[in-house]
């Protein structure tokens, strides 16, 4: 990778300034920024230029949640890392940390270099894993050491799903002791999902079989009693904590109690939660299972208080938990029975536009914006200056967003692999015009000229919120 690339005239956005800038790119990396039109700026000189006139000049979005070929329900989410990564591009994603899955029965290891394959050479941006931990065992507990010392140094956790991905509150104990000795970080998926195992059986009795019902028997209430108990056991093992697709306003409080004690515990939402609620869940004709995700979508006036928590900084990150599943024949698996409906929502393309609509509905600032969707990310998974801002230094991955455009999102002309859109008809302000990775131009104005193989695996160190 030779070249020089730069890019003139634009505001240059991160978490912490705004700034008309030219930005000077060598060798896949941030070489330089000076203040357009200056001298030290004229002085830039490249092979190719890009004019950002009019144009914001942003980090490339950090999606730290996302579910590529995730096998669930019977079937497997309908995004390969292929048309994922490639999807996360033309939405102005160039990192995406996926779940690699440890089966029951089986070694991290084992999951872990499985998805390293299904990953390997297909990836249009850069990537990398968690580990999604479903057997807590003295192995296991080894196991994680290892993998946090080469760069897999988060852990996943479901207080929900008996009998697929679930941990007892003595399995989760022991993985926050070993990841409080090993500088891992917990990532709860916080849902009691004994009591509502409890819930879907009555519904399905009482003849209650529609998506909707879904909502209704996730309650916000087991959500925010499981957000409570992770929190209280990763304090009684001196863990951090970092509570994934946060959806209720109970639980928000319960982060929020948290970290008023001062407790290192961080807390994630996802674009779902804050532009879609249960009447979508509740469309007529089983359209309502499109929205079927965990948690749950929930009543509109949660929203509000999801909004303020970003605000507040008691929610840190915004993720997609992007895991799509075909309308037909996928989600059709679930008529008549709800609880067969595979889980997941398809949101890597839509989260940097959605968000910066929230910027225009004065919900949050451009700062905040770059720092909930770039920076806090990359920082939270050890990526950071790497990833997640513009500074010398850091990889080139920049997105040039015009901020006027206008697109309304649609299935119709979205690049994921799945044949709906939860955003149809969404009339967005703001849109992804050039996005680099690592410097080479993967969307150039609003063309795909990347390829498989250009994203590279990216190991990570340990929280760099922690001491």
């Amino acid at each position: 990778m030779t070249g020089r690339t730069v890019i003139r005239g634009g505001l240059v956005i991160t978490a912490s300034d705004e700034i008309h800038a030219d930005v000077l790119i060598e060798d896949g990396r941030i070489a330089a920024l000076a203040a357009s039109a200056t001298p030290a700026a004229q002085a830039f000189t490249a092979e190719r230029t890009i004019d950002a006139t009019g144009r914001y000049v942003i980090p490339g979005g950090v999606d730290a949640h996302t579910h590529m070929e995730l096998p669930f329900g019977g079937t497997f989410a309908s995004d390969t890392f292929e048309t994922g990564t490639r999807a996360a591009a033309w939405g102005g994603t160039t990192t995406v940390v996926d779940f690699a899955v440890q089966s029951v029965g089986h070694s991290l290891r084992e999951g872990l270099d499985a998805w390293h394959a299904k990953a390997e050479g297909n990836c249009a941006v850069d990537y990398g894993f968690h580990m999604i931990v479903s057997d807590v065992n003295q192995e296991t507990l080894k196991e994680m050491d290892l993998l946090v010392e080469e760069g897999v140094t988060s852990f996943k956790q479901f207080m929900a799903y008996p009998g697929v991905f679930y941990s007892d509150d003595g399995q989760i104990l022991r993985a926050m002791q070993r990841s409080a000795e090993n500088g891992g970080l917990i990532m709860m998926h916080a849902e009691n999902g004994i009591a509502i195992d409890v819930l879907v059986e009555q519904a399905l009795a009482r003849g209650e079989t529609d998506p909707r019902y879904h909502g209704e028997v996730r309650k916000a209430l087991l959500e925010a009693e499981a957000t409570h108990r992770a929190i209280r056991l990763a304090q009684v093992a001196g863990a951090p904590l970092y509570v994934v697709h946060v959806s209720a306003t109970e639980a928000v409080a319960e982060l929020a109690r948290a970290r008023d004690e001062g407790l290192p515990v961080f807390g994630e939402t996802c674009p779902q939660y804050l532009f879609l609620s249960t009447d979508n869940l509740a469309e007529p004709d089983f359209e309502g299972a499109k929205y079927v995700c965990s948690t749950p979508l929930r009543p509109k006036e949660h929203q509000a208080k999801l909004w303020q928590g970003l605000r507040t900084n008691d929610l840190q990150v915004v993720s997609t938990d992007h895991c799509p599943f075909c309308f037909t024949g996928q989600k059709e698996l679930g008529r008549g029975d709800f609880s067969k409906i595979p889980n997941g929502l398809p949101g890597v393309e839509n989260r940097m536009d959605l968000l910066h609509q929230a910027v225009v509905d004065g919900h949050i600032t451009r700062r905040r914006w770059i720092e909930i969707a770039c920076a806090t990310p990359a920082r939270m998974f050890g990526m950071y200056p790497k990833k997640g801002t513009i500074t010398p230094g850091a990889d080139a991955d920049v997105v040039i967003y015009d901020p006027h455009a206008e697109q309304v999102v649609s299935a119709a002309t979205h690049h994921m692999n799945v044949d709906y859109s939860a955003y149809e008809g969404k009339r967005l302000t703001g849109r992804v015009e050039t996005v680099l990775s690592r410097g080479e131009p993967v969307i150039t104005e609003r063309e795909y000229t990347g390829h498989a193989g250009h994203g590279v695996y990216t190991p990570r160190s340990t929280c760099q919120y922690l001491n």
